[in-house]
């Protein structure tokens, strides 16, 4: 019972790049910086294993930002010209690259990272990849002139990277799609098919992550101002049942979302927050194992994960430490009290 996961990143170590940043400059370059990128993954690797998770992730060591780290690769993305733009519906402002013309990958994006991860443990191992929506509103198109073409376009890269990275082992592809909190009505319209798209083909097991954004202070300010009840997952998670992504990642602990929400992707494996990425408490097994079994009203056992909230990436790395022992132990917990019915 209940694999356990992070969502996605980790804190960069302070030898690799500036810490507590989501958009953190490099320390090294060159041949240095990559091999510094491969030694933080093999710590967090070990950090992972070592604190109980049976799923691990490259902790999103090699990119700069879970989004920018793909487009890097991608011909007609012109980052030397940024300019400054207001992403997830101006809830905070970006220096974001440009499209300027029609896109291609140069080549293969992560298979470095991806080799590496799966060469260095045993365990189920998941890597993430951004979602065609949450990179059409992390860039500025000056090329396309239409936010579906765009995804779509994205879609169909982020394809052959994703049919690439399983045959490199990887056993979950997820699909990081923060937007679709955003930008509702566009999910059902065009988002969920661009999901599927950048999806198509792939035979091992696929996952969205769907959160409120890292803990940082323009989320948490945006929080605040949600009301007592979050209901946006209410207009989409219908939609994703219906969809063929096997999993869904969902925020909870400390959220305002209301639980039995969850009913709503009854088939789907769901990965329940029940660490969160915006407070400096260190939740206790008790407090971890509880969030389970609020889930466990509404998630059949055999489809729960129990998974971080978001990424940890702007987060001490010592108290991402102290976090990812927290959900193993609570975890734990939680099949200890399930066992004793």
């Amino acid at each position: 019972m209940f694999d356990t996961a992070i969502a996605g990143s980790l804190p960069k170590p302070e030898w690799l790049a500036e810490t507590q940043k989501l958009w953190p400059q490099w320390k090294a370059e060159g041949a240095a910086l990559q091999q510094a990128k491969l030694d933080a993954t093999l710590l967090w690797i070990k950090a992972q294993e070592d604190a109980g998770l049976s799923i691990i992730g490259d902790g999103e060591m090699s990119r700069q930002h879970f989004v920018h780290g793909f487009l890097e690769q991608v011909e007609g993305i012109d980052f030397d010209h940024k300019v400054e733009m207001g992403i997830r519906a101006d809830r905070y402002k970006a220096m974001v690259p440009q499209v300027v013309s029609a896109l291609k990958l140069r080549g293969r994006v992560h298979d470095k990272e991806a080799r590496f991860l799966r060469a260095h443990t045993d365990r189920k191992i998941k890597f993430t990849l951004p979602g065609p929506m949450t990179i059409v509103d992390t860039v500025a198109d000056r090329f396309y002139g239409d936010r579906v073409k765009l995804a779509m376009a994205f879609a169909e890269l982020l394809n052959q990277e994703a049919l690439a990275l399983q045959a490199d082992g990887v056993d979950i592809i997820q699909f990081d799609e923060p937007a679709f909190n955003v930008y509702m009505d566009e999910v059902n319209t065009w988002g969920i098919a661009a999901l599927e798209r950048a999806a198509q083909g792939l035979t091992c097991t696929t996952a969205v992550h769907i959160c409120y954004g890292y803990g940082i202070q323009a989320n948490i300010d945006w929080k605040r101002s949600l009301g007592e009840e979050w209901r946006q997952y209410e207009k989409i998670l219908p939609a994703l049942a219906r969809s063929s992504i096997q999993q869904v990642s969902l925020e909870c602990v400390h959220s305002h979302v209301p639980p039995q929400l969850m009913a709503l992707l009854k088939g789907k494996d769901v990965m329940v927050g029940v660490i969160d990425v915006a407070s400096d408490q260190v939740e206790t097994p008790e407090e971890v194992a509880d969030t389970i079994g609020l889930a466990l009203q509404y998630v059949p056992r055999e489809h729960l994960i129990a998974c971080t909230n978001c990424g940890l990436a702007p987060m001490n790395r010592e108290l991402a430490l102290k976090k990812l022992k927290a959900l193993a132990r609570g975890a734990e917990l939680a099949r200890q009290r399930q066992a004793a019915g």
